[in-house]
């Protein structure tokens, strides 16, 4: 096993040029390819830069490349639109799309004594590792993960083995996984890159997939002075240490570190991006360990129309709502429903602030009686947007009106922490 290439620095800025001539070193070291599988993210990720790298890896191969599986997990499957938007050249009859309560083979169980070890005696069950056939039966001699390496809220670190096992996992896989992140604590697991949840994703690594030929091109962005997005650092290989060293430098680009607590805080969600509070409740999750008690967490989000992506996760939500770990573990012991959709009731823990903070959601295309339905404060999006308008705000510190607010243009980008609440 190998790193193939690493480079990067909380100050580098690879061009295009830089990037396509660095992957194309690493891909030569492989030796020659003759059928391809993508594995990028989907266009919830559009910032990571992945389409980018896919176009790049599909000029490389050529017809070699002969599928695109993006990541979608539980996700809806990309428009042709979305497909343009983020793939650019990449023909749109090489994508496929990933069924992730159909198409899907278990490759092995991590065994529950270990699940039993790694969640500190709170989880005994088996977890499966999935994905979709195509990656398991597609008769591929490469198959080449895509993604960014940022502080995640299920996982500690998002990408490397998580692009697989969760984006194009099963509803075994997806939801026991959640569900031990959930139960151990998102707040331990933000921003690091062994937890539990990676354990069991490194478990399944080296004891079911060795055979697969999987290669890593990681990336890991931030914005720089000028507010561009730029690509910091490229990491590519199918070893640990190359998602170490992403996830290293990953947290000397996008952790913020901050001296003092959030007592008011404004997040846009792209409309583009964020449609759900499945994505949108980033959000929360990134804010939370910044945001003082009592703060409140403003959250304009144009394009939210809908709670779950998934229609059967949805209507969990509109149910039970974010209604804090001790009520959700009650409702899991009480709801077959719930129990069998465990991602779904991870996800109404890390929504919910616990009674800690207010959440008040500003929702394009939700009512208030639904936004306050799952315990949510309602803001009007048109009078917010108006006071805190995401076109003459700058990210961190700003005062409106002689009130001092903290703003966050993308919540999917970084992690923001009081250095207090932040141990180790």
């Amino acid at each position: 096993m190998s790193t193939y290439f690493a480079s990067g620095s909380p100050t580098t800025e690879m061009s295009l040029e830089e990037v396509r001539s660095n992957l194309s070193q690493a891909l030569d070291k492989l030796g020659p390819r003759h059928k391809v599988l993508a594995v990028p993210p989907d266009f919830t990720r559009m910032h990571s830069q992945s389409g980018t790298l896919t176009e790049m890896v599909w000029q490389h191969y050529g017809d070699a490349l002969t599928d695109v599986l993006p990541a979608l997990g539980t996700h809806k499957p990309m428009t042709e639109t979305e497909i343009a938007a983020m793939f650019g050249r990449t023909p749109t009859s090489l994508f496929r799309i990933h069924d992730w309560r159909n198409d899907i083979v278990t490759l092995g169980e991590v065994p529950g004594s270990y699940m039993h070890e790694v969640s500190e005696g709170k989880l005994d069950y088996t977890w499966p590792a999935q994905v979709n056939k195509l990656i398991k039966n597609g008769g591929h001699d490469l198959i080449i993960s895509i993604g960014q390496v940022v502080p995640h809220e299920v996982v500690g670190m998002a990408n490397f083995n998580k692009n697989i096992f969760i984006g194009t996992g099963g509803p075994l896989g997806i939801h026991r996984s959640h569900f031990l992140g959930a139960v151990y604590g998102m707040e331990r697991m933000m921003g690091r890159a062994d937890t539990p949840v990676r354990r069991i994703l490194n478990y399944a690594s080296d004891h079911f997939a060795t055979d697969l030929p999987l290669v890593y091109a990681l990336t890991v962005v931030g914005k720089n002075q000028a507010g561009k997005l730029v690509i910091r650092g490229l990491f590519v290989g199918d070893d640990h240490d190359c998602f170490e060293q992403a996830a290293a430098l990953s947290l000397k680009v996008n952790f913020q570190m901050m001296d003092r607590e959030i007592k008011k805080a404004v997040v846009f969600l792209d409309p583009k991006e964020f449609k759900s509070t499945w994505l949108g409740n980033k959000s929360i999750y990134r804010t939370r360990m910044a945001l003082a008690d009592n703060a409140e967490l403003i959250v304009l989000a144009p394009g939210v129309h809908e709670f779950g992506e998934d229609a059967a996760i949805d209507k969990l939500i509109r149910k039970y709502g974010y209604c804090g770990t001790p009520k959700t573990l009650e409702y899991v012991k009480q709801d077959p429903t719930l129990a069998g959709n465990l991602s779904a009731a991870a996800h109404l823990i890390h929504g919910s602030s616990e009674g800690r903070f207010t959440i008040r959601y500003c929702p394009g295309h939700l009512t208030r009686e639904e936004i306050e339905s799952v315990h949510f404060e309602y803001g009007d999006l048109a009078e917010m947007t108006r006071k805190y308008n995401p076109e003459t705000l700058q990210d961190g510190w700003n005062t409106i009106d002689g009130e001092e607010i903290f703003y966050i243009s993308n919540p999917g980008l970084g992690l923001w922490a009081y250095q207090a609440r932040f141990k180790d």
